[in-house]
């Protein structure tokens, strides 16, 4: 695998606002982004990413991780990005830095992600107890959580929800799962959840989740790919990237 690196990238808030609404690409950030990026580095090359605002709300900094270096960023940028795309981007300030290869095994790290904690369904699921009259069908992409509760009730179990079961907890489940092969996850706190809606073929409503934890590493080499392929799904649009830092104590 090409060496992985981190990208930062500024970009001002109400030039990039104006331009979604312009696009017709106001209802959905996320998708927002992945067509400013596209058109000003190529399709794919930077994701997962994630958008950090500033305290001032006006200012922000675009995270991602990619195969490309700096110089390739930049004469990508300026052979075929598009105009209006890169007047929204300061080339200048693009910064750039290589990620580790392979993590050494054993390590300890905290961690911040934003995900978007959805299942595709392998079989239709009743979805009578979820307020829909029809069964989801194969291929469905549904909440974690509303899966767990109805999976329950298919079960036979007449009593509600385990106490245990909660929101955090299933999706901190479905977060353990995401990592196994490559970290285990020593414990996850939400620190932020939304209901939002993206646009894509059609729009859908689901939760959106920001978690920070503490993860230990389990293979070093599944780690470098994970943060590379990003957590999770809709990784092209603004969820799944695995920001790490040193862990406490």
């Amino acid at each position: 695998m090409s060496a992985l690196h981190m990208v930062s990238l500024p970009l001002v808030l109400e030039p990039f606002r104006r331009w979604m609404a312009t696009r017709g690409l106001a209802a959905d950030e996320g998708r927002a982004l992945h067509h400013l990026l596209s058109e000003s580095f190529g399709k794919g090359v930077l994701q997962p990413f994630r958008l950090m605002v500033g305290k001032d709300a006006r200012q922000a900094t675009l995270y991602a991780y990619t195969q490309a270096d700096q110089t390739a960023l930049r004469q990508t940028a300026s052979e075929t990005g598009m105009p209006d795309a890169l007047a929204l981007i300061d080339l200048v300030h693009l910064d750039t830095k290589i990620m580790p290869e392979a993590w050494t095994e054993g390590r300890r790290f905290a961690f911040d992600v934003r995900v978007r904690p959805v299942r595709r369904l392998l079989k239709p699921l009743d979805g009578a107890e979820g307020g829909s009259a029809k069964p989801f069908r194969k291929g469905a992409e549904v909440d974690a959580f509303l899966v767990a509760a109805l999976r329950h009730s298919a079960d036979g179990e007449s009593g509600p929800l385990d106490t245990r079961m909660t929101r955090e907890a299933v999706y901190r489940d479905w977060l353990a799962e995401r990592l196994a092969g490559a970290a285990r996850l020593d414990g996850a706190r939400l620190v932020r959840l939304e209901r939002t809606r993206i646009a894509r073929n059609k729009v859908a409503e689901g939760p959106d989740a920001v978690f920070h934890g503490e993860l230990t590493v389990t293979d070093g080499v599944a780690l470098a790919r994970l943060l590379a392929r990003g957590v999770g799904r809709h990784t092209a649009y603004g969820y799944g990237m695995l920001l790490l830092r040193p862990a406490s104590g």
